[in-house]
């Protein structure tokens, strides 16, 4: 049997965490900031946690997490 691939893409995006979780980067952080409010601008840098219905596809891209 070979080796299973790994999405790249999916790669850089998650992490795992010790206790199974999958961190991932909140989005909005590029441009147009001047408009947003500070709290929300925040709440986007701080990093989060994927959703349990969307695991079982994260899961499928990086085998070896």
């Amino acid at each position: 049997m070979p080796k299973m691939k790994t999405k790249r893409a999916a790669e850089k995006r998650f992490s795992s965490t010790g206790s199974g979780k999958i961190k991932r980067r909140r989005g909005g952080l590029r441009h147009n900031l001047g408009k947003r409010s500070t709290k929300s601008k925040t709440i986007a840098g701080t990093t989060d946690y994927v959703h349990a219905a969307d695991e079982s596809r994260i899961r499928k891209m990086l085998p070896y997490l």
